[in-house]
């Protein structure tokens, strides 16, 4: 796995932003070789490659901060839908639901590292804008209403 050089210090340098991030490449990289280890009827391998993927999707749920608005809960709607994909897929050795969850992942990713290329947390512009509603209002309160 091309992930087996990151070291324990390292991990800890990063923030919760981008080890999702890493959790993604982890998660495709995963698929890519659920996908080879199934063409080559390497059942074994295949096996230990979804279930790889399935405990990647179970913490990245995990992750999920709900506070950050409905985008948390379409994201495990999403995650609980791949994962029980790669269930079907493990016990069917199915390539093509492997590739269907492999292409939900790496939209996912491409969107997530435009997020994180652009600086803007999603988590931080929730709060912005919950944070400017609330002074807007309190604006409002102490002005009162215009009579």
């Amino acid at each position: 796995m091309a992930l087996d050089f990151l070291t324990e210090e390292w991990i800890y340098q990063k923030n919760s932003q981008q080890l999702t991030a890493l959790l993604y490449e982890g998660l495709m990289e995963c698929l890519e070789e659920a996908i080879e280890a199934i063409k080559q009827k390497d059942h074994w391998k295949a096996n230990k490659q979804l279930q790889k993927g399935n405990d990647i999707l179970r913490r990245l749920g995990a992750g999920l901060r709900y506070d950050a608005g409905i985008i948390a809960h379409q994201l495990d709607a999403i995650y609980n839908y791949m994962a029980e994909r790669l269930i079907e897929a493990n016990m069917k050795k199915d390539v093509t639901a492997v590739q269907e969850v492999l292409q939900l992942a790496t939209t996912i990713a491409t969107a997530w590292n435009e997020a994180l290329k652009s600086g803007v947390s999603p988590v931080q512009s929730v709060h912005k804008q919950k944070a400017a509603a609330y002074e807007q209002f309190i604006a409002y309160e102490r002005s009162g209403p215009e009579e």
